[in-house]
């Protein structure tokens, strides 16, 4: 696995594209986590909140229910849905937060999309006793109210963020005013693996404990590697800590999924970038953007407001480049019948999301053989997704 090079490039992708007032802040922080990173006391502290607090190791479920429902391929789940506050999100919060306390910040801030990364920053300063303060587009707070509780709950201190589509590119270009105006007393935990340099490799170091975990249970339960990966992408984290631990095995095809929406063929209805993007400049780093022929943001949809950007982590754009990993799209429509199919054949409920890496692994699975494998990252559970679902089968039958 290759991390970025001195100027934090992966291939053509990554670097630092920001006011001079962050220069000074990015380059202290990847001192601090380099030298964080060599230091064995604090990963020891890691991987201790990640057993004791998180409940790591997640589980590797064999999906057979589902298996025989789609044929083929054996379907395999690696259940991030069951880290204490029910996704991925709570491992890289956990260190941000780390690395935060070490560099003696009095006050953290976050984005959030979904609400899951801001539940797990909420989470991880509760425990780690530091104020934080989340940015969050309008319409997301109205379609994950439940996390808005949540986040208030555990005490951070929501801003509702009304510019431009009121999502979580909005969310994210106000989490990096606030940090440039602020940033010696505050530390910014950057919610998936985007941004300037050293984002996406801070992410990575702490999200790749998903495909560690992966790679050695399936070695150590079926004696061998799994033949497929999937994972969902929208800025990428989940996927990244997934596809990190295989990426040196040439036997093992990586798959990334993202979100389709109403129409891969229009503008606006639909949030995929690797699929339809370009090179471009997106919160701090060159990587794939959806955006017009003048450069500007185009717009994006997703029935999962954690897939809905218009941009993709530089590493994910340097991987399609390489072709290492095949990336590719589900519908709203199509992630909405995995969503129903998970729960009533696995008893699993997962969150929209993590449902377009389920509905592709399940059309995947069935062009294959039934000794291969095909290991799918259940990046997060459906509660958030739920209350709103329910309202809509509410009306529809009412209708």
């Amino acid at each position: 696995m290759q991390g970025p090079d001195e100027r934090g490039y992966f291939g053509e992708y990554g670097g630092r594209f920001v006011p001079e007032v962050l220069v000074t802040p990015l380059q202290a922080l990847e001192e601090a986590a380099r030298a964080a990173f060599d230091d064995p006391s604090f990963w020891a502290e890691f991987h201790r909140l990640l057993g004791d607090y998180v409940g790591r190791p997640t589980p590797l479920s064999t999906a057979a229910n589902l298996t025989a429902a789609c044929g083929g391929a054996t379907i395999v789940l690696k259940r991030e849905d069951c880290n204490h506050t029910g996704a991925h999100k709570i491992v890289n919060a956990i260190g941000q937060a780390l690395l935060a306390r070490r560099m003696g910040k009095k006050r953290v801030i976050a984005e959030t999309g979904a609400g899951q990364h801001g539940v797990a920053a909420a989470t991880a300063c509760a425990i780690l006793g530091l104020p934080v303060e989340v940015y969050m587009g309008s319409d997301d707070i109205e379609r994950q109210a439940l996390n808005v509780y949540l986040m208030q709950l555990l005490g951070a201190r929501v801003h509702a963020v009304t510019a431009g589509s009121r999502t979580l590119k909005d969310a994210t270009n106000e989490a990096l005013r606030d940090w440039a105006a602020t940033a010696l007393e505050t530390a910014y935990i950057i919610g998936s693996a985007v941004g300037p340099h050293p984002y996406p490799y801070i992410v990575r170091q702490f999200v790749r404990v998903i495909g560690d975990e992966a790679r050695a249970t399936s070695l150590e339960r079926f004696g061998r590697l799994p033949t497929h990966v999937v994972a969902c992408v929208g800025g990428g984290s989940n996927a990244i800590g997934m596809f990190s631990s295989f990426l040196d095995d040439d036997g093992v095809r990586l798959w990334g999924v993202e979100a389709g929406g109403r129409s891969i063929n229009t503008v606006g209805a639909h949030a995929a970038t690797l699929e339809a993007g370009t090179p471009g400049v997106l919160h701090g780093a060159r990587t794939l953007v959806l955006q017009d022929a003048d450069g500007q943001i185009a717009a994006t949809h997703s029935v999962a407001a954690g897939l809905d950007y218009p941009g993709v982590g530089p590493e994910h754009a340097q991987l399609k480049a390489t072709g290492r990993v095949t990336y590719t799209t589900v519908t709203d429509d199509q992630a909405h019948d995995a969503f129903e199919l998970l729960a009533r054949h696995e008893g699993i409920v997962p969150a929209l999301e993590s449902a377009h890496a389920i509905a592709f692994a399940c059309h995947l699975a069935r062009g294959l053989l039934s000794d291969d494998l095909v290991l799918v990252n259940v990046s997060g559970r459906g509660d958030k997704d739920a209350v709103r679902l329910a309202q809509t089968h509410l009306a529809m039958t009412r209708a």
